[in-house]
């Protein structure tokens, strides 16, 4: 019998060649709290039914990762399809889009000529349920491209078949479960039997599946509604689907047609409209004084801020950027993270009282000296920079905790106007297959933190997940607070950002733990045709993170604090000084 020799947490174990990755994660379950989904081999995802035929290195993935959690959400993914596909065989468009998260649920399109309702929605999760205490498999199989263009084309999955069109290998992986087939962007779970918690809810014009978070995985918590977040969603699904680029397969369309600087103006003419209808809200209510920006990182916050200003002032309004950054606390002064680096994030890094006493006399009309924050001392500077606010005068405010009302405590609500802004990417890869918005904004960090901050992909990757935890904590908590959202997301913008992110990601080491992103972003990237920068207007938001923006302002970096590098430069679209590590960005 020829065995393998297979290195598990770095010791050698023989095992018989042939042998399932999850016959040999059962032998280590008891060192896990939670289940194990999927495993690592020789630091590439695969999926637990794969045998294993060579000498490798193997780990497991768990429920409680992301990783483990998106391959948990692709599964319940695939019961909800087969469950549809059964309930209505006799209509052969029956489908849904699975557009976007919203909270812990997934809000999904529902298409069918049957009406959508709590009767249908509940026959759905009890068939799922069933499903799962059948234990059925996923099983995959690699079938030449024209087939599963065919496939698609039966099923009227027609963004799977403009997308498969552009198909460079011969080949595509199609799942099966129980006999429904299809196509799903990632490794699948081993069989049903361990999706056991998800629920199904009516919600605005479809409905969203529910999962656990990586915190408790084995527990579902209640989904929170976030209608202005919703509303903003729809909004964009329903542009996309008028300029019928609805999936990449379509955008794919546009750039081999010769289209995309007409796609490029429209959607940029879009996000101009949107700016100008704000500030003109803003100008609408005479009693706002403090303009609040907030939003996650690389959401283009800096250059929508400029562009909003630049509308302001065409309405008679005078402007004035101040950056929270400013008001950070002295170094030894702010609180640690249990590792011992600085965290600049929590509310408690700001000085809030000296914040809001400088507001309060500006919005008495006080003259006031602001100050500045020197990242290399680590000490907050009166600088004799003067501010008084005049008639027409208003205050831009930009920092992670501008829609918190504990930062502003003292300062009228009136006199606040409050906006979030995220890349809310609604181009999906196809009806199943989503583009998280964090993907969105990950790849343009890439690109940015390497062209402006000298930090390459494999540290940008490294240092994300800290920096969406404290999203989490500090920002998306408020973000159904703001009076207004703005969507910055671009139809366009991957098919650009890819000549730009492509050589970053090849160049993260194999043997790093970052390398299994760095391969998945490439193979996300496969899926795309190479779009130009040329057409790309100076004043888009986009140019923050590739270069050329209209916008210039100093960029400071820290040398040598906590590790960090440094440099002193000018560059686009940055209004304050960043960290190269842990930051909002």
């Amino acid at each position: 019998m020829k065995t393998v020799k297979i290195n598990l947490f770095g010791n050698i174990r023989i095992y018989p060649e042939g042998t399932r990755a999850g016959d040999i994660a059962a032998d280590y379950k008891d060192r896990y709290k939670y289940d194990i989904i999927a495993a690592i081999k020789d630091n590439k995802i695969c999926e637990l039914n794969k045998r294993i035929t060579n000498d490798c290195t193997l780990e497991f993935v768990t429920t409680d990762s992301v990783t483990g959690h998106n391959v948990y959400v692709r599964g319940v993914a695939m019961m909800l399809l087969k469950a549809i596909d059964e309930m209505f065989p006799d209509d052969d468009t029956a489908n849904i889009n699975i557009e976007s998260t919203i909270g812990n649920g997934y809000y999904c399109e529902f298409i069918s000529n049957e009406h959508l309702n709590e009767d249908v929605i509940d026959r759905l999760e009890k068939l799922m349920h069933s499903y799962v205490k059948r234990d059925i498999a996923y099983t995959k199989t690699g079938v030449d491209t024209d087939d599963a263009i065919e496939l698609f084309r039966k099923k009227h999955m027609k963004h799977k078949e403009r997308l498969f069109m552009y198909r460079r290998a011969s080949k595509v992986n199609i799942y099966n479960l129980g006999g429904y087939e299809d196509y799903f962007y990632g490794a699948m779970p081993p069989s049903t039997g361990m999706l056991k918690h998800f629920r199904l809810q009516m919600y605005g014009n479809g409905f969203v599946f529910i999962v656990p978070g990586t915190e408790t995985p084995d527990m579902l918590k209640e989904f929170v509604p976030s209608p202005k977040l919703y509303n903003i969603i729809k909004e964009a699904n329903d542009w996309i689907n008028k300029m019928d680029v609805d999936g990449v397969g379509a955008l794919n369309d546009v750039i081999a047609g010769g289209k995309l600087q007409e796609l490029i103006l429209v959607q940029e003419a879009l996000h101009e409209k949107k700016i100008g209808d704000i500030a003109a809200r803003i100008s609408n209510t005479p009693d706002t004084k403090f303009i609040m920006i907030a939003g996650p990182s690389s959401s283009g916050k800096t250059t929508f801020s400029h562009r909003l200003a630049i509308q302001l002032k065409t309405l008679g309004l005078v402007p004035h950027t101040i950056p929270l950054d400013n008001y950070f606390v002295d170094r030894d002064k702010t609180p640690l993270n249990d590792d011992g680096s600085y965290n600049y994030e929590c509310l408690e890094a700001v000085d809030i009282e000296q914040f809001n006493t400088d507001m309060a006399n500006l919005l008495k009309g006080h003259e006031v000296v602001l100050p500045i924050y020197n990242f290399l001392t680590g000490k907050r500077e009166r600088t004799g920079i003067r501010k008084q606010l005049g008639k027409n005068d208003i205050l831009v405010i930009e920092g992670i905790h501008g829609l918190n009302d504990e930062l502003s405590y003292s300062l009228p609500v009136e006199s606040k106007f409050k906006i979030y802004i995220s890349a809310l990417t609604q181009l999906n890869i196809d009806e199943h297959n989503r583009i998280p918005t964090t993907d969105g904004r990950l790849i343009r960090r890439i690109v940015r933190d390497a062209r402006t901050r000298g930090v390459d992909a494999q540290a940008t990757i490294a240092m994300w997940q800290s920096v969406r935890n404290g999203e989490n904590k500090y920002i998306f908590p408020f973000q159904e607070k703001a009076d207004v959202m703005f969507n910055s997301a671009l139809i366009y913008e991957l098919a650009v950002l890819k000549q730009y992110a492509e050589p970053l990601l090849f160049k993260v080491s194999r043997n790093s733990p970052e390398y299994i992103e760095a391969r998945r972003l490439l193979k996300f990237f496969d899926y795309f045709l190479g779009a130009g920068s040329e057409n790309v207007n100076c004043n888009s938001i986009l140019r923050e993170f590739i270069g050329g923006s209209i916008f210039s302002v100093l960029r400071y970096q820290m040398s040598s604090i906590d590790g960090r590098t440094c440099t002193l430069r000018k560059d686009a679209g940055e209004e304050s000084p960043s960290f190269t590590g842990q930051d909002a960005g």
